[in-house]
């Protein structure tokens, strides 16, 4: 008996053993064609060589038209199911459904389709449109571009809503440049329709980057689509309003505690949440209310609770509430977004958010944890004891930053849009990408170019983070524009001075004059280098381009025909080194409101206020010139290229839009105006009346394209250290400024 449960064990497990072996043979067979479907897939997958001239002048004269057998059509292999699948599991990186190097080829250039007169463009996308139109990634010319947005208008993709449109699948498939969505970025910013408001967009989305509000974590697919915040018909395509904290910055709590005021659904998804918000309603520090009352027919799915609401719901105004609570609550609406994610980061009321599975705007880059509260919609009632145990220091710093992500990133549908571009250049250009830090400190990652560098010790904004101060030397770059013929003009004498400057560690001259360079032995010798370069161009704007020359940090501008001494000069670098990211310098200029033409006006009365330092005599980091000459479009630059004129006032506007602060005026002698006026083209320019009102000009032109003003009105004003005191003269740090 014993023998033969030993021999039936033993056939049992030699089954099982040849079993194993064939069935994994057969396996490791099938692992082996999947993966080499797969590795056809991907290649499958690539951009296909439509490089083809005849092929874009086919596309650019017959836009949306008929597709040719021109190699362009998609893979066989890619099946409609598989493209599909794409989206919802989650397969799409950039390295498996984007081009990586169209991109390395050809640089970030963004190409929008020609839209279509039988479709109706909304007004948000026009705004979106417009927004990349204007931006300097934009191109015209596909050969140009690696990444291509349609000019079907998808952001509504309710099938209830007057702007949805029909057949945007048989649409996009006439596209030549489709390629199965590979290289092209969708918006989107409603998805579904009642009741269920499901992720579909009614399309098949392929390999398209989609950019979309109230994404679902499980929709989407990291690293490859984004997040972008819901935003209202009336977000203003540029500029903003600017965030509440300013006027109202203490005490960091408010008159109420947590606030909220909108809809409840009594029909279709979205209603839990919201039915429930009651239950926090105390009528003293936590104001919850909401309404059964919208819809066509409310009256007919009201409940017993409808008509008391209603009535709570009336007492309070919305804005009120906004503008007098510590937090807000933000829960999910039919959708995951709401249109109040962006209100209460506008308002400084932090946002607690209640939209479980909702993957928050620009996730990739902004670190939500300084500026929202995130919530769990199934524990609702613990909401008040969690936001009442946040202390005030943390409190303050969550609205601080809520200021921060508003105005840098939300503001504006231009900011919304500039920001999902730049996460995408990121992403293909890896090894020249923002970190986390430049996206969540101040300036923010718009205005880090990180092809300049990507260390952070290489700005100045994080100087005081990293617990850095400026090296103690700067350089000296004079623009030159009037040909040298005595050794007694004042460009001789500024050298000389710049000369005797213990921080002075190289002495520039611009060369944008018409005559030829002069002989070296023309100039002082100096004990730092004396270097004479030719402009790029006789251009205004060659004087802030980023020159390799350049190894310091601070850099001096000067004008030609600027009157400074050594002490002046080496005051103002003592002033820059504790405000390296601001301009520092001498002749101060303002701006105002003239009412009676409904425009900006420029001044250059000496009165107790400023908002421009001009770069005739000014420090600034050398970041600038960078900045400068690679984040302003080609638009400005041939304005002050064409006029000869507002360099300096577009600098100013540059770096105060940067820095949310304004330029510093350090004092010298009395002289300085009258000196300037009487010295060289100066005085010229200053007479004629064309060149004040070109300046005039140049401030309205700016403040549009910026979207708002950003000149900061100042009183400051920094005296060298005891200057108009009683004590000696000998006694004093810079006495040769009071003696000059």
């Amino acid at each position: 008996m014993q023998a033969r449960k030993k021999y039936i064990l033993t056939a049992f497990c030699v089954c099982w053993l040849l079993l194993f072996y064939f069935g994994g043979a057969q396996i490791r067979q099938l692992r082996g064609l999947a993966r080499r479907q797969n590795e056809e897939l991907v290649t499958a997958r690539r951009w296909p060589a439509w490089d083809d001239e005849a092929t874009l002048k086919s596309f650019e004269e017959h836009p949306g038209g008929d597709r040719g057998d021109d190699g362009l059509r998609e893979s066989p292999q890619i099946k409609r199911e598989n493209r599909a699948n794409v989206y919802k599991d989650g397969r799409c990186r950039m390295e498996t459904c984007f081009d990586l190097s169209l991109c390395e080829k050809r640089g970030f250039g963004v190409y929008i389709y020609p839209p279509s007169k039988a479709d109706k463009v909304s007004e948000s996308y026009q705004k979106i449109l417009s927004s990349i139109q204007e931006s300097r990634y934009y191109t015209p010319d596909p050969h140009k571009a690696c990444l291509f947005v349609m000019g079907i208008d998808t952001l509504d993709r309710d099938q209830l809503s007057l702007q949805y449109i029909h057949n945007v699948d048989a649409k996009i498939q006439t596209f030549p440049l489709w390629n199965n969505g590979m290289n092209h970025l969708i918006f989107n910013l409603y998805s579904g329709t009642w009741p269920d408001y499901t992720e579909d967009l009614g399309f098949d989305v392929g390999q398209a980057m989609v950019a979309k509000a109230s994404f679902y974590m499980e929709s989407y697919r990291p690293h490859f689509d984004i997040s972008i915040p819901l935003f209202s018909r009336e977000h203003p395509q540029k500029g903003g309003e600017k965030g509440w904290l300013l006027y109202n910055n203490v005490p960091p709590r408010r008159k109420y505690l947590l606030v909220f005021k909108g809809k409840r659904y009594l029909t279709g998804i979205g209603s839990d949440t919201r039915n429930a918000l009651h239950h926090l309603h105390n009528g003293k520090d936590i104001i919850s209310l909401t309404t059964c009352k919208h819809g066509k027919d409310w009256v007919k799915h009201k409940d017993g609770r409808c008509d008391q609401d209603n009535r709570e719901y009336e007492k309070y105004d919305y804005q009120e509430l906004l503008h007098n609570s510590t937090f807000c609550l933000v829960p999910r609406g039919r959708r995951l977004g709401s249109f109040r994610f962006l209100e209460s980061l506008q308002a400084a009321c932090i946002p607690v958010l209640l939209s479980n599975g909702w993957e928050l705007p620009f996730s990739d880059v902004i670190d939500w944890s300084k500026a929202a509260v995130v919530g769990d919609e199934r524990l609702l009632l613990q909401v008040p004891s969690t936001v009442r145990s946040i202390d005030n220091d943390k409190i303050l710093a969550f609205r601080q930053h809520t200021q921060f992500l508003w105005d840098t990133y939300f503001s504006s549908v231009d900011k919304i849009v500039s920001t999902t571009l730049e996460i995408i250049k990121d992403r293909i250009f890896t090894h020249v990408s923002r970190n986390k830090l430049m996206w969540n400190k101040m300036p923010g990652g718009l205005f880090v170019l990180p092809q300049y560098s990507t260390h952070a010790a290489d700005y100045p904004f994080y100087y005081l983070d990293m617990g850095l101060t400026p090296k103690k030397e700067f350089t000296a770059l004079i623009h030159a524009v009037t040909p040298l013929v005595s050794q007694s003009q004042p460009i001789i004498k500024l050298i000389l001075s710049l000369a005797k400057s213990k921080f002075c560690s190289q002495i520039i001259v611009l060369w944008n004059c018409d005559k030829p360079l002069v002989p070296k032995n023309k100039w002082p010798s100096t004990r730092m280098p004396l270097i004479v370069i030719k402009g790029p161009h006789k251009a205004m704007s060659s004087r802030f381009f980023p020159y390799d020359i350049i190894t310091t940090d601070a850099v001096l501008s000067l004008d030609e025909d600027t009157v400074l001494s050594t002490n002046e000069i080496d005051f103002a670098f003592i002033v820059w080194c504790s405000f390296p990211e601001r301009i520092v310098g001498y002749p101060a200029r303002s701006h105002f409101w003239d009412s009676s033409k409904g425009l900006w006006g420029y001044t250059s009365k000496w009165t107790n206020e400023y908002s421009m330092v001009l770069t005739g005599a000014a420090f600034y980091h050398r970041y600038y010139h960078y900045l400068f000459t690679n984040y302003l479009p080609a638009s400005l630059h041939a304005l002050i290229d064409q006029t000869a004129n507002c360099e300096d006032i577009l600098m100013n506007f540059l770096v105060s839009a940067v820095t949310k602060l304004p330029s510093i005026k350090v004092t010298q002698k009395k002289q300085y105006k009258e000196t300037l006026m009487q010295q060289g083209s100066k005085s010229t320019l200053w007479a004629n009346p064309d060149h004040f009102t070109q300046r005039q000009n140049c401030i309205n032109i700016f403040a549009s394209w910026f979207g708002s003003m950003p000149l900061v009105q100042s009183q400051l004003r920094l005296d060298p250290v005891l200057f108009k005191d009683q004590v000696s003269i000998l006694r004093k740090k810079y006495r040769d400024i009071e003696r000059a």
